[in-house]
């Protein structure tokens, strides 16, 4: 039984605590949501399945090396052949007749596919003894049967040849290289051989025949077109005598000529007309300018001088009145002058008036004379239609017949000097390598084919893959930050280096303890390797859980996890411990009522616990248990297993029993269930300053970390982050690759033996807080 004195209350200066869940948080997180992937991302998924890449890359070189060194050699023979799109100046008459050549490797491509025909392998096959027909081919059956087999066979045979042989274009010139392929060299170079001088003699007798078709077929077109010749002019000079036609030559008829002359004049008499009719409408419309519009001399200067008689009346009318003889004078003459001014604006604008009707009546009378020469010149066009018809069938038969008249002196010359346009530049000869199989390259291929698979496979393979990998992608699946990063037994260095020799064959950073001893495991790694690197993530998750939350830190926290075997057993267990370090006495809860195992860890006794103090079978002070391996450490086991653990929770005893805890630890730390197996943690969640949530790398599920996220938001939790367990570190790069390797280890020198932190127990009232945090 426990020493119940050493429970007193302690009277120190807790960190201020306010209610509700709206206490600001530290952000840890990034500040964008989106996941960083870099190369050493894809670089950790290669390394993390890097057996199965070398498993693939393995078979993959293995059966291209068996293929290799198994399949039989094919030799290829070549033969190159140089065929011209023209044929010979000469031979004038295949330019005419041949089919036209749109292009040199139009050309060429045709010639690849005659040299590629039916009938020429077939020749060749039954030239080199090939043919798969025998002389008794029916020795029973029906006659057709027969002839269908023999078909088959022979359709059979052409594309085996047909398979082996390959036509190809040199780059940039008329040559064409034909191959051939086979397990024997000799028969190789005989096929190609053979193809060729076919090839070349049906090319050879093909144009010659066709020469010789053509000079036929011209003599007799020839004939045709003499008759032709004379029976279009007979009709065109008929046609000339019967509409006494006079052939003008190029420059047309006399009515072409005059119809001409006649829409020029027309053109210039209404240029004429318009001008005219415009000064008459300006006149009209302003009859005092008349005479500077039409630019008359008398009339300017009777203006002139009736301007400065007006000017001088104006004086004298002034000076001696309008009375006085000289001005009566002087205003006759004014009157004088504007009648004479009047009437040579009359003449003016009648003078302007009857050029305007001479310029209509002059182009009316061409429009006339234009119209009676267009009838005239269409009575004429009508009769040339016939006759230019006739002249056109005369010069086009009269040209065919002299053309053609050549084309056979030509054709009868290249006849005798018919040439071939194929020229063999190089015969094949029998090859001494065989092209494949390309044992290297084939096993190089195959290097490169399984390694491209491999690592396919294993992009295909993390794609599958539904649980939490990284730490990002859990940080944003929680929507919370990652306080923590606890490494995995088998990263680095290996279980041994990082959690002491005498580590035992446990279940890693799972919920159970190890097999060899409660002393040991990595339960509790800080308090046996105090300097390996799993000891200080846990230091580092201590001093993340002070900055969660501000202006105070927690001081009560539930651990909690989305399902079993995730780590969170260990979690809280290291994290009291590294609580313990910093002074002050802290109190470890196992809430696991379920399956608890922090008594067997601790090397406990579970005969009273947690269960038992709210059942009413023992009271507080009995079931609080100081732990003999940590100073400042005091355990309140699960106890005895209860029908409903559930309802001992949400009883009010179980928030009095915080309640009362709180005045006597610094720092508490709940252990609890899973929260998406059982609601027992979604009840103690709203009891307790924050919940960490413990998340296995590599087991648990995206959806269940979400889910579990949810239901703690639902039930007003304050979720101060996640621990991310059981990491590889040699392949997250939260840290950087170098957080787990041998810098970081040396950096922390050879770790201890087993040792006791310095703080001595006080009573069981805490050590005091150190000034600065280790």
């Amino acid at each position: 039984m426990p020493n119940n004195e050493s429970l007193s209350r302690v009277d120190r200066n807790l960190p201020y605590r306010t209610d509700g869940y709206n206490i600001p948080t530290l952000e840890l997180a990034a500040t964008s949501s989106d996941v960083h992937f870099s190369l050493l991302t894809f670089w950790a998924v290669v390394m993390r399945r890097m057996s199965t890449i070398l498993a693939v890359t393995f078979i993959a070189t293995a059966l291209a090396a068996i293929y290799s060194f198994k399949a039989t050699p094919v030799y290829r023979a070549t033969s190159n052949v140089e065929v011209e799109a023209q044929a010979p100046p000469v031979q004038t008459v295949n330019e005419l007749y041949s089919q036209p050549v749109g292009s040199n490797g139009a050309f060429l491509g045709t010639q690849g596919q005659v040299l590629r025909s039916d009938d020429l392998a077939w020749q060749t096959i039954e030239q080199l003894g090939l043919s798969p027909l025998g002389g008794a081919a029916s020795r029973e059956g029906s006659q057709a049967t027969a002839v269908r087999s023999a078909r088959v066979q022979k359709s059979l045979a052409i594309a085996a040849f047909k398979g082996n042989l390959s036509v190809e274009q040199l780059k940039e010139s008329s040559i064409l290289a034909v191959s051939y392929e086979s397990g024997d060299p000799e028969l190789a170079a005989r096929a190609v051989n053979q193809l060729v001088d076919n090839y070349t003699q049906s090319n050879f007798q093909e144009r010659f025949d066709f020469t010789r078709r053509a000079s036929g077929g011209m003599e007799e077109q020839l004939e045709e077109l003499r008759a032709k010749v004379e029976k279009s002019q007979e009709a065109l000079i008929d046609y000339e005598r019967q509409n006494l036609i006079v052939n003008t030559g190029d420059k047309g008829t006399i009515n072409d000529q005059r119809v001409m002359e006649l829409n020029a004049d027309l053109t210039h008499a209404e240029s004429e007309r318009v001008q005219k009719q415009s000064v008459y409408d300006l006149v009209r419309a302003n009859p005092e300018q008349v005479g500077i519009i039409v630019q008359n001399d008398v009339l300017a200067r009777l203006e002139e001088k009736y301007n400065d008689q007006k000017s001088a009346y104006a004086d004298a009318a002034s000076q001696y009145g309008p009375n006085y003889p000289k001005v009566v004078r002087m205003r006759d003459q004014l009157n004088i002058l504007e009648s004479l001014m009047q009437k040579a604006r009359t003449e003016a604008m009648e003078k302007v008036r009857n050029d305007y009707l001479a310029a209509v009546a002059h182009e009316n009378l061409l429009k006339d004379t234009l119209v009676k020469e267009k009838a005239e010149l269409s009575a004429v066009n009508q009769r040339m239609i016939e006759h230019n018809i006739l002249q056109r069938n005369f010069e086009i038969n009269q040209q065919l017949y002299a053309n053609l008249l050549q084309r056979l002196k030509d054709a009868t010359l290249s006849a005798s000097l018919q040439a071939t346009n194929v020229h063999v530049i190089d015969r094949a000869t029998p090859p001494l390598s065989p092209i494949r199989p390309h044992k290297v390259r084939n096993v190089i291929a195959g290097l490169v084919l399984g390694l491209a698979l491999g690592i396919t496979i294993v992009f295909l393979q993390e794609a599958l893959v539904s649980s939490v990998r990284t730490t990002e992608e859990a940080e944003k699946l929680a929507e919370a930050p990652a306080l923590a990063v606890i490494p995995s037994a088998y990263s680095g260095l290996g279980r041994r280096a990082l959690y002491g020799a005498g580590y035992g064959s446990g279940n890693g950073n799972g919920d159970r303890p190890p097999a060899s001893g409660a002393t040991e495991g990595l339960a509790l790694a800080v308090l046996h390797r105090p300097s390996s690197p799993v000891a200080e993530s846990f230091r580092s998750l201590r001093t993340s859980v002070l900055l969660s939350t501000a202006p105070r830190p927690p001081q009560v926290i539930l651990v909690t996890s989305s399902q079993a075997n995730e780590g969170k057993t260990t979690t809280a267990s290291n994290l009291a411990m590294s609580f313990a370090q910093r002074g002050g006495a802290v109190l470890l809860v196992d809430a696991d009522l379920r399956r608890p195992s922090l008594a067997k860890t601790l090397g406990l006794s579970g005969e009273k616990g947690l269960s038992s103090y709210l059942t009413g079978a023992h009271t507080l002070d009995e079931v609080l248990v100081p732990c003999e391996l940590y100073p400042n450490l005091w355990v309140l086991p699960a106890g005895p297993r209860p029908p409903d653990p559930a309802e001992l929770f949400s009883s009010p005893l179980m928030e009095a029993t915080i309640s009362e805890l709180r005045k006597r630890f610094t720092h508490i730390v709940l252990d609890s269930p899973p929260v998406l197996l059982v609601t027992d943690p979604v009840v103690l969640s709203a009891m307790v300053d924050g919940a960490i949530l413990v998340v296995g790398s590599g087991a648990t599920p995206r959806g269940g970390l979400v889910r579990a996220r949810r239901v703690l938001e639902t039930a007003g939790a304050r979720l101060l982050g996640i621990v991310m367990n059981k990491v590889d570190m040699r392949f997250d790069s939260y840290y950087g690759s170098y957080y787990y390797g041998g810098r970081y280890y040396s950096y922390y020198g050879e770790p201890s033996q087993t040792a006791t932190p310095a703080s001595p127990r006080n009573g069981g009232t805490g050590a005091k807080r150190p000034e600065t945090e280790a």
